[in-house]
């Protein structure tokens, strides 16, 4: 006998379960017919998954060993599989995106939302979360791109421009021109860059074009995307990383714009046609505008920035759409 995805769920369900009599029931089996499918079962596998008693089953340590990976394997299954199951249902959304200050705060505005069951799913790339609004594995996800680099155009994903924002960099709080109003990209030569991985969408392949323009080559030591060891080696003057203007600056760490703003990237919500959503992509797009202005407005270095610049932040397409507590129940 092989070991089928079938057999994973009814271990998972006589675990879930608690005895067999139970987990027959569940599965709709006779718990003879069970016994001789999970003795069958532990043979392939090698080992006794649950040992009996009079108050039912339990996992061994081999089961406890073998049910954490058949969960994890069926999750994942699932996960691939579940596109079209999981679509047209008005009370879920399914929400994805980077893991940045728009979403978060997208996220605070949906979960206080009566009658909506929010599930997140977090990607560093932009293009790997078009694929996933394309082939109906979200509703609706937050992305990000760059002038010049624009995401194509999905027929089934429609989009709506947030904002279009400057990189800033982030440095060492006692760096030399940390305390300037603007850096002069030229100026950062000679020091050490951390920067995030390529994301498919243009960065850093932007970051590098844009230091070519100011007459050199960056000097990358580092490159990761875990924010907090971000902030660890900017913050012990390890190196300094090009940011997103909405950065909060934290101990041992400014946040400054680049001068002549020579790195910019974009903002966007996008959504599947035809998907839960229906007509109410407006009103997610005017909470998403919603989320990115108070971002905004908690970066004293942005707000100082855009106060100077004399910069519009974002249209006012969709920004006053009303949500009535019941836009995603049936």
């Amino acid at each position: 006998m092989q070991l089928e995805l079938r057999h994973l769920r009814t271990l998972c369900a006589i675990a879930d379960a608690g005895s067999l009599s139970r987990a027959a029931a569940a599965v709709g089996v006779s718990q003879p017919a069970l016994t001789a499918q999970l003795q069958r079962i532990e043979t392939v596998l090698g080992g006794q998954v649950f040992q009996r008693d009079r108050r039912g089953v339990s996992p061994t340590p081999f089961g406890l060993f073998v049910l954490s990976r058949a969960r994890s394997a069926l999750v994942t299954v699932d996960e691939l599989t579940a596109g079209a199951a999981a679509d047209g249902n008005p009370a879920r959304l399914r929400i994805g995106g980077n893991a940045n200050a728009v979403l978060t705060r997208l996220l605070h505005k949906l979960f206080e939302i009566p009658g909506t069951r929010v599930t997140v799913h977090t990607e560093y790339s932009p293009r790997l979360l078009l694929d996933l609004l394309a082939s109906r594995r979200l509703d609706v996800a937050v992305l990000v791109d760059y002038p010049g680099h624009e995401l194509p155009a999905v027929p089934a994903v429609g989009t709506h421009h947030i904002a279009t924002e400057p990189v800033f960099v982030a440095l060492p709080a006692a760096h030399r021109l940390a305390a300037a109003d603007e850096v002069r990209l030229a100026d950062l030569a000679a020091e050490d860059w951390l920067v995030t991985p390529p994301d498919g969408a243009g960065w850093p392949e932007v970051f590098y074009s844009a230091c070519q323009d100011a007459g050199f080559a960056p000097r990358v030591l580092h490159m990761m995307s875990e924010q907090d060891m971000i902030r660890t080696l900017v913050g012990d003057g390890r190196a300094i990383a090009p940011c997103q203007a909405t950065l909060r600056a934290g101990p041992g760490i400014a946040v400054r714009p680049l001068a002549g703003s020579p790195l910019r990237m974009r903002h966007l919500l996008g959504w599947r046609h035809g998907g839960a959503l229906g007509d109410r992509a407006a009103v997610l797009a005017g909470l998403a505008v919603e989320a990115y202005r108070e971002a905004a407005a908690d970066s004293p270095a942005y707000t100082a920035w855009l106060a100077r610049t004399d910069t519009a932040l974002t249209d006012t397409a969709w920004t006053n759409t009303a949500w009535t507590d019941t836009a995603w129940t049936r």
